[in-house]
């Protein structure tokens, strides 16, 4: 089920039942050596959140936050009827891509937020977090959103690889995480943690030099960040 927020007046997108709003979207991964799993962007109702720092995590938001699924938090807009954008870059994201693409909501006159996650990797449940955040309400207005790193608090950060499977321990290592300029390390012994329950600001990775054992199979010099992680830019066009 998706989070509520309680916030102060719907948007007017247009006073015409023929209004169409159409978005340029650009998403920018802004990190040194972190790759984001296919993003889920939506735009919906003001009453609708896909998180809510310091609540607990769904159980859709914690499939997307330590195994990229992001399924269940699109079928939850679906059924709200939002306007949803699954993986716009077909993929992953890379450390200094970006990827753009166009957003529709048709006659809708209350999809008037934005909201943009994706797993972070290499991390436990780490992942971008845009919440609800108001659209452009006037043809050509331009807005950026710097957008930071959030915990899930669904799994406990130890910093190893493992299956990307909600609720089992450790993190995904496709293609580029196995191998490559971005490759986790392996043979980790996992830092001492646990899971903290609720959703909050990622306090980044420890991680360690060690690429074949150690603490971490996560390298500082390679996939440790700094807030934002990730710049979404949306200007609303003419129709």
């Amino acid at each position: 089920m998706l989070c509520s927020l309680v916030t102060a007046g719907a948007l007017s997108l247009g006073s015409s039942s023929a209004f169409s709003a159409e978005y340029d979207i650009t998403v920018v991964n802004l990190t040194r050596g972190i790759h984001f799993t296919p993003l889920l962007v939506a735009a919906h109702d003001e009453s609708t959140s896909l998180f809510s720092a310091g609540s607990t995590a769904s159980a859709n938001l914690q499939a997307m936050a330590e195994g990229g699924d992001i399924s269940g938090l699109a079928t939850d807009l679906n059924g709200v009827s939002a306007t949803v954008i699954e993986n716009p870059a077909s993929g992953l994201l890379a450390p200094g891509a970006n990827t753009s693409f166009t957003l529709n909501t048709g006659q809708s006159t209350t999809n008037t937020r934005l909201s943009v996650v994706s797993m972070m990797l290499p991390t436990n449940d780490g992942f971008i977090g845009l919440s609800s955040a108001s659209l452009p309400t006037t043809v050509g207005q331009r807005m950026v959103f710097n957008v930071n790193a959030y915990d899930a608090g669904t799994e406990a950060n130890n910093e190893l690889r493992g299956s990307g499977t909600a609720g089992q321990a450790g993190f995904p290592t496709p293609g580029p995480i196995d191998s490559g300029t971005y490759a986790a390390g392996t043979g980790g012994t996992g830092i001492s943690a646990s899971a903290e329950g609720y959703v909050h600001i990622h306090r980044n990775v420890l991680g360690d030099s060690n690429d074949t054992g150690g603490n971490s199979d996560i390298f500082p010099t390679i996939h440790r960040w700094l807030n934002p992680v990730a710049r979404v830019t949306v200007t609303l066009r003419a129709n």
